[in-house]
C-alpha cells in the first residue's frame, strides 16, 4: 500500500485526487500527517476524497491512529489515517 505523505503545505484537493487514485487502484491508503495544520489538510483531503469516490459508488471509512518515526535521531508521533470502502 502506498504512504500519502501530508504536511501543512499540502492542497488538499490534490492529496484528496491522490487519495482517491490509490484507494481505486489498491482499494484502501494510508495518510501520515506530523503536526496539528498537516493533520487538518489530511482530515479535509479524506473528506474531500469521499465525495469524489461516492461518485464512483465506493463508501469510504476512515480510520484514524498513531504511530512514531525517527526524523534527524527524533521520535515523531504521527496521526495515520486508514482509507478503505465501507
Amino acid at each position: 500500500m502506498e504512504l500519502i505523505k501530508v504536511s501543512a503545505n499540502s492542497r488538499s484537493t490534490a492529496v484528496a485526487g491522490a487519495i482517491a487514485g490509490v484507494v481505486r487502484e489498491h482499494g484502501r491508503a494510508e495518510i501520515q500527517a506530523i503536526g496539528a495544520g498537516a493533520v487538518n489538510q489530511a482530515v479535509k483531503a479524506a473528506t474531500i476524497a469521499r465525495g469524489y469516490l461516492l461518485l464512483d459508488g465506493i463508501n469510504i471509512i476512515v480510520i484514524p491512529s498513531f504511530g512514531e518515526i525517527t526524523i534527524d535521531g527524533a521520535q515523531r508521533t504521527t496521526i495515520k489515517l486508514i482509507i478503505e470502502p465501507r
